[in-house]
């Protein structure tokens, strides 16, 4: 009887002697929130930036991208974003002519924790996020949020060359991503097991503790630049699912896990078609900028990421033709810009096509009283985080970033059983995630 209570004791102290000690635990502190501090600081700079260049560009300071392209004339409106194509394409191509590099590398900080040693290049990073700046300043259907995360990244390793041992980079760098997507996302536990769950196996799971503090550090420094506590997506407060809902949320898994593999195929398909005219950089982002153009003139809701459209879909759904439409339209002007190479990410637009997928069905099951309330604005969020875990194959992940934007957490059951259906079904129709494929952008 003793022995048996003193062997797990003594097991139990055996480990704790295989724990960094105090003096290590408190330096990867102090560094994870350093990092968290830096990374909100830039992703806000860069925010800022952005601003300011459409004021320069559009004359609007409003922040709205749509805003400022239903107020332009439709010349402006159509020419804008493929003059910003064109001017961050010679960008990226005086670049590569001078360095006689390629003119960027899709999600740098996923090649570096993954496949490097933690070590980015530095000014090959910063070329591609100031034209990142530009396109999506001018209009482009790309994710600004994907830049934000990079330069985060672009710190973090500076800093751990400069104040770490080699293996340690990697850590660092993890923590200067999940605090990238913590600022740009309001999502600290998203972004933390983002890293976890995306590079699983690289890091160990005691790694996921300066993760964390990093990220946490970087939304509480966030909160202080924008003065504010505000969730990034209003949504309406729902009740917990009704068990047909659930049902229901579960069906849609099995829709997004469909349509995942199809938007990738279509974003390939995008990049092979661009690829195929054999354009110099600057022609091929200026054409892609002209097609976002062209189909602003039908509709500005293409224009940007997509965050405002999705939130007036959350605040007030409309009707179902009108939905269908927008989500042919800014899926068209997504692939223009992905696929004509723009630099940024497709982090959010997929949280557009998720969102606008599913209130379209939610809105058709919506005709049934048997489908509960509010079953739109559900089936919205559901297909944000199903058509998220269906392209990065990430369920847990894409569960909690869709629960800490909206703040609705009564939905993490029936949205984590969707998001494990989404990513099951896509992986075994296609193993390639968006960060494996030579199109797409991280963030």
């Amino acid at each position: 009887m003793t022995l048996a209570l003193i062997h797990p004791t003594m097991l139990a102290m055996h480990r704790l002697n295989h724990f960094p000690d105090m003096k290590g635990m408190l330096r990867r502190l102090i560094f994870a929130v350093w990092i968290g501090i830096a990374s909100a600081v830039v992703v806000w700079l860069f925010r800022q930036s952005m601003y300011l260049l459409e004021g320069l560009f559009l004359g609007d300071h409003s922040g709205s991208l749509i805003a400022a392209a239903a107020a332009l004339p439709s010349w402006r409106r159509l020419l804008t974003p493929a003059l910003g194509g064109l001017l961050a394409g010679t960008l990226l191509w005086s670049w590569q002519r001078a360095t006689r590099q390629r003119p960027s590398a899709p999600t740098d900080y996923m090649e570096a924790i993954e496949t490097g040693d933690g070590r980015l290049d530095v000014s090959a990073s910063l070329v591609k996020s100031a034209a990142s700046l530009i396109v999506v300043a001018s209009g482009s259907a790309i994710g600004r949020e994907g830049a934000m995360v990079l330069l985060a990244t672009v710190f973090a390793s500076v800093f751990a060359q400069r104040c770490s041992n080699k293996d340690e980079w990697k850590l660092w760098v993890a923590c200067g991503a999940a605090a990238g997507m913590a600022s740009a996302y309001h999502a600290p536990l998203a972004g933390s097991l983002f890293i976890a769950e995306i590079l699983f196996g690289t890091l160990m799971l005691a790694s996921l503790g300066p993760v964390v503090i990093a990220a946490v550090s970087a939304l509480l420094v966030t909160h202080l630049l924008n003065d504010q506590q505000a969730l990034l997506y209003a949504v309406r407060t729902l009740n917990a699912p009704q068990p047909i809902q659930y049902l229901l949320m579960a069906t849609f898994g099995l829709i997004a896990g469909i349509a995942g593999p199809l938007f990738l195929w279509l974003m390939s398909k995008s990049s092979q078609f661009f690829q195929s005219l054999h354009l110099t950089p600057p022609l091929q982002l200026a054409l892609g900028g002209l097609l976002v153009g062209l189909l602003s003139l039908i509709t500005p809701l293409v224009w940007g990421n997509g965050y405002s459209v999705v939130q007036s879909f959350l605040s007030q759904p409309p009707a179902l033709l009108f939905v269908a439409g927008i989500l042919v339209y800014k899926l068209a002007a997504v692939l223009a810009s992905s696929g004509s190479g723009a630099p940024g990410g497709v982090f959010t637009p997929t949280l557009f096509v998720g969102a606008a997928l599913g209130m379209v069905v939610g809105q058709w099951f919506g005709i049934w009283t048997w489908s509960g309330d509010n079953v739109a604005i559900l089936l919205a969020l559901t297909g944000m985080a199903t058509l998220l875990a269906a392209t990065t194959h990430a369920p847990i992940m894409s569960t909690l970033m869709v629960c800490e934007m909206t703040g609705e957490f009564s939905l993490l059951p029936g949205l984590l059983l969707a998001c494990v259906i989404a990513s099951a079904l896509s992986r075994w129709l296609r193993p390639q995630t968006v960060y494996h494929q030579s199109t797409a952008k991280a963030g």
